[in-house]
């Protein structure tokens, strides 16, 4: 009896580390008995509806408001020199008209004697006149006989003409248009009324959601194609609006200015370029976003063009250096590079080197944010600037002007010259600029810091950390302040060709 007590105090110690590895176990293989093991978290699951989606409903409704669009224009007839070809080599018409090469072309252009018959180039011309030069897409957005199509569609164009759905022909008149979003207004006159769509709330777009686009392509009238959403806010280099919906609908050539419907027949674009190595359709497709249509298109119906709001900024995006280096948390905002002579921003005191974050409640992510808020106000237009400027928030109140059509460039004059100083840290050689604004960049080592950010010899260094410079003394006065307030690296405004830009360099290499 002695003996059994412990043996059993033994046996039920190596039956619970018996039972802890059998649980450890089965952890480790994933066997959870229920009650006792881990909780792992879900996979995603979404609980869409099974059924086919078919777009025959919408197309149904929307097919009557788009249309086909044709263009004419005024083509010059060509000169008349007596034939389809032009020899103007120099030296020919001082040529003797007995001369063999002068009979040859007279000839060969069909001007030699009235009985022969080797008239090659007497080719009839085509006339001068009214002549179809393009086509594209549109669709009405009331029924009086409003409709939009794309600006590159009607560009040039004396005469319109809208073909309808079911093949009727009818005459239009150009309302207006907006070059820099690539829309256009038309406007037919007839004794009916037409259907017409509306615009979706955009906002509520989502990448991968459904989309229908209906339009004219190859000139083959109304066709169908579907495809979803790829991506939001495109920028394509087309101006400085972009802000372009991507979608994978089959667009063509011809497609241009049709829309691009929500399976509630709304449309969630208007159809204007694509991308395409070969010119056709290649699966990316742009459409511009409907609340850009529907606020440019509004103001062409009732003023026949678009006034938009001037602030007189160069600017450039923030970068992560950028920030860093004037002490922003984000890289968010606009740099502005340089404010343009005579605008709204100069006036205001607004300079290079200051990152405007938001107007008036609108909050500014990037350049291209900056130019469309400013762009939809009107001129004239009272508002709200904060700015980020040395290390803190200001805000200044000022008038926007309009936008101008050209820009305003100004240019410095040389004086005299002077002795480079090498900075080694940045692996640069400046000078003094010889009007006195600035250093001139004489030279740039291969792999310095400031080769790896572009600078080349002949730029000129305008400011450090919103710090006017005018020798090397004062560049590295500028640096070692930076320094001892704990920064990376220095904000450095550049000048190349009159036009501004900043670059961050790094302050340990300085």
């Amino acid at each position: 009896m002695e003996n059994t007590q412990p043996h059993s105090r033994r046996r039920t110690r190596l039956l619970a580390a018996a039972a802890s590895i059998a649980i450890a176990g089965a952890i480790g293989f994933g066997a959870v008995t229920s009650g006792t093991g881990p909780v792992f978290a879900e996979a995603v699951r979404v609980e869409a509806p099974q059924q086919a989606i078919g777009f025959g409903d919408v197309v149904e409704k929307v097919s009557p408001a788009v249309v086909s669009v044709r263009v004419s224009s005024n083509i010059a007839p060509a000169s008349d020199n007596g034939g389809g070809f032009s020899f103007n080599m120099p030296g020919l018409e001082d040529l003797p008209r007995d001369h063999p090469l002068n009979r040859f072309f007279r000839e060969f252009r069909g001007g030699g004697n009235d009985n022969d018959q080797r008239q090659f180039g007497n080719r009839q011309r085509p006339r001068g006149g009214v002549r179809p030069t393009s086509q594209g897409s549109g669709f009405f957005i009331s029924e009086d006989g409003f409709l939009v199509t794309n600006n590159h569609v009607v560009e040039g164009g004396a005469e319109f003409t809208v073909v309808m759905d079911d093949g009727t022909e009818l005459p239009a008149t150009l309302v207006g248009t907006d070059e820099r979003t690539d829309l256009a207004v038309l406007k037919v006159d007839a004794d009916r009324k037409f259907t017409y769509v509306a615009f979706a709330d955009d906002a509520k777009v989502r990448v991968g959601d459904w989309v229908v686009a209906v339009g004219n392509p190859f000139g083959l009238g109304g066709t169908v194609t579907a495809g979803i959403v790829s991506a939001r806010g495109r920028d394509i280099g087309a101006g400085p609006y972009d802000d372009f919906i991507q979608i994978d609908a089959a667009v063509n050539r011809g497609n241009s200015g049709g829309p691009a419907f929500n399976l509630n027949g709304e449309v969630v674009g208007v159809n204007t370029a694509i991308f395409s190595p070969s010119g056709g359709n290649v699966g990316i497709a742009f459409a511009i976003p409907a609340s850009t249509a529907k606020d440019v298109v509004g103001r062409l119906m009732t003023d026949g063009t678009v006034e938009r709001g001037w602030l007189g900024v160069q600017i450039q995006p923030v970068t992560p250096d950028i920030a860093e280096s004037l002490g922003l948390k984000n890289a968010r905002g606009a740099l502005v590079s340089e404010a343009q002579a005579d605008g709204p921003a100069l006036k205001a005191g607004i300079k290079a080197g200051d990152v405007i974050t938001k107007v008036g409640s609108s909050e500014v992510a990037s350049p291209r944010e900056l130019a469309r808020v400013i762009g939809n106000m009107n001129p004239g237009t009272k508002t709200d600037v904060t700015l980020w400027r040395n290390g803190k928030a200001e805000t200044l109140s000022l008038t926007l002007g309009e936008l101008p059509g050209a820009e305003k460039v100004a240019a410095a004059s040389p004086d005299k010259p002077a002795a480079p100083d090498s900075l080694e840290g940045f692996g640069l050689t400046v000078t003094p600029a010889d009007d006195g604004v600035g250093l001139v960049v004489t030279a740039v080592e291969p792999d310095s810091a400031a080769a790896e950010r572009g600078i080349e010899a002949g730029d000129v260094i305008l400011a450090v950390n919103s710090q006017e410079v005018k020798s090397a003394s004062d560049l590295e006065k500028a640096v070692g302040a930076a320094t001892d307030a704990g920064r990376k690296s220095v904000l450095v405004q550049l000048r190349r060709d009159d036009a501004s830009r900043f670059v961050a360099l790094p302050v340990q290499q300085g």
